[in-house]
């Protein structure tokens, strides 16, 4: 068989669209919130619990889904989760009533937590250390790109036919990506169009911390969840992904309610996004720079972060910015910086777990963001409700930097 140089960039360019599919499924409702709440007659409260149902199926999800990458591979496992969340996110446009919305939700959240749980292994398995955070931003900005494309692909589409359409044929969409992902991905050491180069330089590739880690008791996957460095993770996660979490999910909500958009205008949000894509690679390739500098990778990972910590907190500014623009200017700021925080502490985790728990052990630390999540949605809903999204911005002030000091305990990790 013909031998395809830089192959594992092609992997990647297929998780990088399974990741922009997973964002636009994910987006869609948000985008069309001020239109199915007003149809399906569903209070603020009651879409925040619709959030939640997502948000709960996800936590479950990714704990699971880790268990599921390790067992039977990056190939089969991500074919069945995209399948999964695309009939899903399909099924919602059949939703009647805040119920069995929040079914076809719950469904979607328990197939699309898989997709970050198999792609760090898939990097894992295809990139030496060096090229980590990059190869994790790349797929990161098909998630950032598929939200920020989504107000515009989802409102056109919704404009064209009805909110139903923009649900079915995003997950048609879905089914369509599995036929090259399966004729496409295997295991580097098996994969017959690799060249012998770069299998070595993937062979050649693992960082320090990596190679020690496969001696110290993260053999088993209940020894993943002894280890300090996860706990901290997982508590990372929880404090800063509900600033993500709002910007998808409530931030064009803000500026329908308090900014006073109409759903045509919030296609304007795609600018958070746009922004988002940047963040993604900028992190990523400042670790990387670092790295080849000879920083350690955990060590250029937090310095990159810390950088990060002190830029989110400009987004407690936008309920105080007068015009639309100046408010959009500082979410693009707090969103670029979470992005280049989110690539590297995803990076984190790669560069310390080995490859048999790595799956799990994604998993794992993203229960804390999906339980972020959920207590946001919660408090959001009843802010909205009873008082203002003001004391929701506020918060970011203190998020990051708590979590980057959090960080700093993570003892010999940070240090390998």
């Amino acid at each position: 068989m013909r031998r395809l140089p830089h192959l594992r960039w092609w992997i990647i360019a297929l998780i990088f669209g399974a990741s922009v599919l997973n964002y636009i499924d994910r987006q869609a409702l948000s985008i069309l919130a001020p239109t199915i709440q007003k149809e399906l007659q569903l209070s603020n409260e009651d879409y925040a619990t619709v959030l939640n149902l997502f948000l709960a199926a996800y936590t479950v999800a990714s704990l699971v889904s880790g268990r599921i990458v390790d067992r039977l591979g990056v190939r089969a496992s991500l074919a069945l989760f995209v399948a999964w969340w695309s009939v899903a996110n399909l099924l919602t446009a059949f939703a009647r009533s805040a119920g069995s919305l929040g079914i076809c939700r719950f469904l979607l959240g328990l197939g699309e937590a898989g997709n970050w749980t198999a792609a760090p292994k898939a990097v894992a398995e295809w990139f030496p250390a060096r090229e980590r955070g990059l190869a994790i931003g790349i797929y990161t900005l098909g998630a950032t790109l598929g939200a920020t494309i989504a107000p515009i692909l989802i409102v056109g589409l919704a404009s064209w036919h009805s909110w139903q359409a923009a649900f079915v044929v995003t997950g048609a969409a879905g089914l369509l990506w599995l036929i090259p992902w399966l004729a496409l991905y295997r295991r580097p050491e098996a994969h017959p169009m690799i060249t012998d180069a770069e299998r070595a330089l993937i062979a050649g590739g693992a960082s320090a911390a990596e190679a020690a880690a496969a001696g110290e008791g993260w053999g088993k996957w209940w020894q993943v969840l002894t280890r300090r460095e996860i706990w901290l993770l997982i508590a990372a996660r929880m404090l800063t992904d509900p600033v993500w979490y709002f910007f998808q999910f409530w931030f064009a909500k803000y500026l329908h309610d308090a900014r006073g958009l109409s759903q045509q205008q919030l296609q304007v949000s795609f600018v958070i996004f746009l922004a988002a894509d940047v963040g993604v690679l900028a992190g990523g390739w400042l670790s990387g720079v670092l790295i080849q500098r000879g920083s350690t990778p955990a060590a250029s990972r937090l310095r990159v972060m810390l950088g990060c910590a002190a830029v989110v907190p400009l987004a407690a500014l936008i309920p105080h910015a007068g015009d639309l623009w100046p408010a959009l200017v500082l979410g693009m700021l707090a969103v670029l910086a979470h992005l280049a925080w989110l690539i590297n502490l995803s990076a984190l985790v790669v560069d310390i777990v080995p490859k048999p728990t790595l799956g799990f052990a994604f998993g794992v630390v993203a229960t804390g963001s999906a339980l972020g999540g959920m207590m946001m949605n919660k408090a959001v809903g009843a802010l909205v409700t009873h008082l203002s999204y003001d004391p929701a911005f506020h918060f970011m002030l203190l998020l990051h930097p708590l979590a980057w000091l959090l960080l700093r305990l993570r003892g010999k990790g940070a240090k390998d």
